[in-house]
């Protein structure tokens, strides 16, 4: 193998090194708890309108328990619920 190879092999191993290590990057759950409405925002399917009305929910209503009683709020239904369930805690 030629430097040229050599080096242009090492680069590649590199490249994909480090984007196999941000792809198995895990991210630390969201408390829906205590999450201000930006965090809220960034879970998917939900966005800084349903953000507002799951804080607005738990301050009349008090703590969510389960990712079920996320379907307390309007516009979040099972479907929604089932995308963030690994991303979200209470």
């Amino acid at each position: 193998m030629t430097l040229k190879g050599l080096t242009a092999a090492l680069l590649l191993s590199c490249t994909l090194g480090l984007s196999g290590g941000a792809v198995a990057q895990q991210v630390a759950p969201i408390n829906v708890n205590t999450a201000d409405a930006a965090l809220l925002g960034e879970l998917p399917g939900i966005g800084p309108s349903r953000a507002e009305a799951l804080i607005k929910e738990r301050e009349a209503n008090g703590d969510f328990e389960s990712a079920d009683d996320l379907t307390r709020v309007s516009g979040i239904g099972a479907v929604t619920v089932d995308k963030i369930r690994d991303e979200i805690e209470f």
